[in-house]
């Protein structure tokens, strides 16, 4: 039988959840590095045990973390980052220059065929690539020194490349979110960059239809249908059908369409989750109710699923990288919150129940299905 790895980063360290295929009871290993942020853990597709995980903190700063055993020892690996050429600046929130800094590592994307190759984006809005399994950088800076890039923003979170999105097809094709500059791809493995936000709409930027200035929260896709990509945006979930080309406002009949992460349904492309937020200032379900609103046709229908997550007084928030799906049939799905508890559905959103409970501030969730 199949089993599922569930990989969570947290305020204070990282989890790893684990059970067999029915997906009912769990094991629970961690915290692993006790103590420190871990903004994202992620699992190599081509070798399950190859595990990377952020660490971070105000007082020691960046470590990347690897695993080769799936978590049972870990090795610091691979901490030299440096913006190529001559750095820059970029806006700063009144408009004035501010020079790129590396803050910390928000999400790495490990290739889906070669398990030494991982993407990292990091803060300040920086995309570097890895061959050798984490072990040595490079920047692919023609991102950073896009001719957009000097206007480029922070968002409430920091100036963030917060989200990678790899076709499995075609490797050379990568979409990346930067919060806030918006959407971008590349058709070239990052030589060259288009910004994709053609029919964003932002009403708090002084041209709401600008080219980049979005704050774009997270991207999701189903890897049989590359083409088509949903998006959560401050404030609009939203679908693009032609890479990026044109995007189209799907939030339909949402109780709010302001929200973190999205997932597709690993055997349905048309099937997508995303979790209603209150607003931009009131970071809690709406009404104090947590709910996963799932579509079954793409977008703009929605139904909200309540079962087994509760129904009042509950204020708490997810994260951009806090859901994820599992690959088996029914789809899996999982999420972490603020207050730190973790929720799976083993049937694809019809049902929930906390896998683990009182966690730390959870800032990531991602799952392995293994053999």
């Amino acid at each position: 039988m199949a089993q599922v790895r569930v990989l969570v980063g947290t305020r204070k360290g990282a989890f790893l959840l684990t059970s067999d295929g029915s997906r009912d009871g769990w094991k629970v290993d961690g915290p692993h590095f006790g103590g420190w942020e871990i903004y994202h853990v992620k699992g190599s597709p081509a070798d399950p045990d190859r595990l990377y995980a952020s660490q971070s903190s105000g007082w020691a700063g960046q470590v990347v973390q690897r695993s080769d055993d799936g978590g049972r020892s870990w090795e610091a690996v691979g901490n030299e980052f440096a913006y190529a050429g001559t750095p820059g600046t970029h806006q700063w929130y009144d408009g004035t220059p501010h020079p790129w800094e590396f803050a910390r590592v928000w999400h790495f994307e490990p290739s889906p065929h070669d398990p030494d190759t991982v993407f990292a984006g990091v803060e300040d809005a920086g995309l570097f690539r890895s061959t050798d399994g984490g072990g040595s950088w490079e920047e692919l800076d023609a991102l950073r020194n896009h001719s957009t890039g000097q206007s480029w923003q922070p968002g409430a979170g920091g100036l963030c490349l917060h989200t990678i999105l790899i076709d499995p097809a075609n490797t050379d094709r990568m979409y990346v979110a930067i919060s806030a500059a918006g959407a971008f791809r590349t058709d070239d493995a990052g030589k060259s960059w288009q910004p994709i936000n053609k029919g964003l709409r932002s009403p708090y930027l002084p041209d709401e239809d600008a080219e980049v200035g979005h704050c774009v929260h997270n991207l999701a896709f189903h890897p049989s249908r590359p083409d088509t990509v949903f998006m959560q945006k401050h404030w609009d979930v939203l679908r693009t059908d032609d890479a990026g080309e044109q995007w189209s406002e799907i939030s339909g009949d949402l109780p709010s369409d302001f929200g973190f992460p999205i997932a597709v349904d690993s055997n349905d492309p048309d099937t997508l989750f995303v979790v209603p937020i209150k607003s931009d200032l009131e970071h809690y379900p709406p009404e104090g109710k947590l709910r996963v609103a799932r579509s079954r046709t793409g977008g703009n229908e929605w139904e909200l699923l309540t079962n087994g997550l509760p129904q009042k007084d509950c204020y708490v928030n997810v994260l951009r990288d806090a859901m994820a799906v599992d690959a088996l049939d029914p789809c899996g799905v999982y999420f972490g919150t603020t207050g730190g508890d973790v929720y799976a559905s083993p049937d694809g959103g019809d049902s929930w129940k906390p896998i683990v409970e009182h966690l730390p501030s959870v800032l990531s969730v991602e799952v392995q299905t293994l053999p």
